[in-house]
C-alpha cells in the first residue's frame, strides 16, 4: 500500500478527530456501547480544539494519508506520563483505520515516533490485534494494570513496555 508519514499541522485537528473517532468506532463498538461514539462525536469540536492547542504547543503527532491523501493513521508519543514510568517515552495513542490494518501503516507509525528505542503503552484488555502488534515489536505486559476513567466505562487495561529493540 502506498501511503506517506509527515508531522500533524493545526489545520490538520479536524480531520485527524473525525478519523480518530473512526478509529475508535471500528476498534472498539464490541467493548463499548454505542452511547460511547455518541458522546465522542457530540464532543467533536472540543476534540478538534485539544488537537490545535496540542499541535501549536510542539507536540508531535505523526499522520499517514493514503494515496489519495485521505487520513488513514495518527500516532503520538512522549515523555512518559506514569508516576513508575518504566521508560522515557510512552507511545500514548496509535490508530488506523480497519481499511490499512495489516499494510505497513501502524508499523511506520511506530516506527517513526521510537525507532529502537524503550517505550511503553497502556492498551485495553482484550484487544488481542493491538496486543499481538505491539508483541511483534517487542513490548510485553509489565503486570501493572488499571481502569480508564468511566468515560471510557472504567474499561481494563494493561501496560506493556519494551527495551531497546537494537542488536
Amino acid at each position: 500500500m502506498d501511503f506517506t508519514l509527515r508531522a500533524a499541522l493545526v489545520d490538520d485537528a479536524e480531520a485527524m478527530a473525525v478519523m480518530h473517532i473512526q478509529s475508535w468506532r471500528e476498534s472498539y463498538a464490541s467493548m463499548l456501547p454505542p452511547e460511547f461514539f455518541i458522546s465522542q462525536e457530540k464532543a467533536l469540536e472540543d476534540r478538534i480544539e485539544r488537537y490545535r492547542a496540542s499541535i501549536a504547543a510542539g507536540r508531535v503527532r505523526m499522520l499517514a494519508h493514503d494515496s489519495d491523501g485521505g487520513l488513514v493513521g495518527l500516532a503520538a508519543a512522549g515523555p512518559g506520563r506514569d508516576e513508575d514510568s518504566p521508560c522515557g517515552v510512552e507511545l500514548f495513542m496509535l490508530y488506523t483505520l480497519a481499511r490499512v490494518h495489516g499494510r505497513g501503516v501502524g508499523q511506520a507509525l511506530v516506527n517513526t515516533l521510537l525507532g529502537d528505542g524503550p517505550a511503553y503503552l497502556w492498551v485495553l484488555d482484550n484487544n488481542p490485534r493491538a496486543e499481538a502488534f505491539y508483541r511483534r515489536n517487542g513490548f510485553v505486559p509489565d503486570g501493572k494494570r488499571k481502569l480508564c476513567d468511566p468515560s471510557w466505562y472504567s474499561l481494563p487495561e494493561h501496560r506493556m513496555v519494551r527495551p531497546a529493540a537494537g542488536p
